[in-house]
């Protein structure tokens, strides 16, 4: 039994962590699910290293993206067993990566001492792993620590510094530190506890740093969400009901400077109804001063391409593409080996071609924006890059293939932490939920209930400046841990009778 505790601290540790997150909020959970790792880790060999990584990888990921199931089998057309295996295969391929990670820890610097390894060694490991897994193969970088700290003094202090992944990097500090504290040397134990004291006093004091400033007057806002059934959304003889759903919605807020529509709100290609309903709907804007951003696909005819989009309806009209796409549910990945997956998930435009970077930003309410569809607002590197020129962002998503599920709310919490990271409002419009205004600070100023037509007003502050993530991004803090390391390696230094014992 006393050789199964290590696997179940293991274990416990990634079941939990899920509940650091939204819907739950529990920030607290994310260093305690670290610590327990980190102490499963700790007189671990590499191959034990491993093992004990990944069943916190099975819990975490089998807990935390369980919706998954639910978005193939109740909206991608997959039955029980098809949704099933490819739910517990995408769990099985993601728990590689804190599995990984323990290996590489334990193999590192071999016998290297305690505090080493808790306090230098493991938490590097841990965010260069959530880096790899943003980019790597997995391209999902859902559940990152960082994201469950955006609304306490850790996220909010941190998260304009040095993004996601400083906030994570902080985050396993405090699991290191935590266990620490139970050192049996006084004196070991009174400087972790010093430590944790000076991290979190450091993080509230930068939290009032104002990055930021305001570089014009607020102006109203309307969010719309239309609550279409994700099976009637693109059948054609609901496009009719659909446009003037969206269409009677914005009349009514006509005294707001800017309506954005969710996701592919309009089910059919911009060069369908550009000279229509879009049209029509310019004209009658254009003496409210009312600018109008809609998710529509966009056809090329030239190229025979399609691409997820979203367009201003404005004085200067304007697009933007779609760049990073979505995994088996905009594109399929190595096509000639899963070629397959397309024909159990029906999933409408499920292969979209990717827009081209460095395009010029949507101009609407007077203002530059920073422009993300879907998925995109969980890669924060991605969402700079609009800035500092961009006012505010704007989120457009369509997360009814979701379910009443934690997917919704985990998003949202993502997208809080760009407008961390940014300094800048982020207007959301979705088609369930969760449509919301969040503030500069990370907070969510005003929210539609889920599952509801409704919209979502707010007056919102236009800013001008850069945090410094916003100048830097992830590259600072990555190359420091790489380095980090590699010191650590080079050096071989072999650990202090005081460093072994516990």
């Amino acid at each position: 039994m006393r050789r199964l505790i290590p696997y179940l601290l293991a274990l416990s540790g990634g079941v939990l962590l899920p509940f650091a997150f939204s819907p739950f909020d529990w920030p607290w959970l994310a260093p305690l699910c670290l610590a327990l790792l980190f102490a499963a880790w700790l007189d671990a060999r590499p191959g034990q290293a491993f093992a004990r990584g990944y069943l916190f990888g099975l819990g975490q990921f089998g807990v935390g993206v369980s919706w998954v199931y639910n978005s193939m089998h109740n909206y991608g057309g997959a039955n029980f067993w098809e949704a099933g295996g490819l739910t517990a295969l995408f769990v099985l391929i993601l728990a590689c990566y804190p599995a990984t990670v323990g290996l590489l820890a334990a193999w590192w610097l071999g016998r290297a001492g305690r505090r080493q390894k808790l306090l230098l060694v493991f938490p590097a490991f841990w965010v260069l792993g959530e880096w790899l897994r943003g980019w790597f193969i997995a391209d999902f970088p859902w559940l990152q620590v960082g994201s469950s700290q955006v609304g306490t003094a850790l996220g909010q202090g941190l998260a304009p510094l040095a993004g996601v992944y400083g906030t994570g990097l902080a985050v396993a500090l405090l699991a290191g530190l935590a266990l620490c504290v139970l050192d049996r040397d006084d004196w070991k134990r009174r400087g972790a506890m010093v430590g944790i004291g000076l991290l979190i006093v450091a993080c509230a004091w930068l939290r009032h740093i104002p990055w930021t400033q305001a570089a014009g007057a607020p102006f109203k806002a309307a969010l719309l969400q239309g609550n279409v059934p994700q099976n009637q959304k693109w059948l054609p003889e609901f496009q009719r009901a659909t446009l003037e759903l969206y269409t009677g919605m914005t009349r009514q807020h006509w005294d707001a400077r800017l309506v954005v529509w969710p996701e592919t709100a309009i089910p059919a290609f911009y060069q369908q109804v550009k000279n229509t309903w879009l049209a029509d709907l310019r004209v009658e804007a254009a003496p409210h001063n009312t600018d109008v951003i809609i998710g529509i696909p966009w056809a090329d005819p030239a190229t025979r391409r399609y691409y997820n989009s979203m367009v201003s309806v404005a004085e200067n009209p304007g697009q933007y593409l779609k760049r990073h796409l979505v995994p088996f549910g905009e594109y399929l990945p190595f096509r000639h080996v899963f070629g397959w997956v397309l024909d159990i998930l029906e999933i409408p435009l499920s292969d979209f071609a990717s827009g081209e970077a460095g395009q010029a930003p949507i101009q609407a309410a007077g203002y530059p924006v920073a422009s993300s569809i879907c998925y995109e607002d969980v890669f924060g590197n991605e969402a700079r890059d609009a800035l500092p020129q961009a006012a505010y962002l704007v989120n457009v998503t369509n997360d009814a293939w979701f379910g009443d599920s934690m997917a919704p709310h985990q998003h949202v919490q993502m997208a809080r932490m760009r407008a961390l990271e940014a300094g800048r409002w982020l207007l959301r419009a979705t088609n369930t939920g969760v449509t919301a205004a969040i503030a500069p600070d990370g907070r969510i100023v005003s929210q539609a209930p889920m599952f509801q037509q409704a919209a979502v007003t707010a007056d919102i502050t236009p800013m001008s400046g850069a945090t410094p993530y916003v100048r830097l991004g992830d590259g600072p803090l990555i190359g420091l841990l790489v380095a980090l390391l590699v010191v650590l390696k080079l050096k071989r230094a072999k650990p202090t009778e005081s460093d072994d014992k516990p």
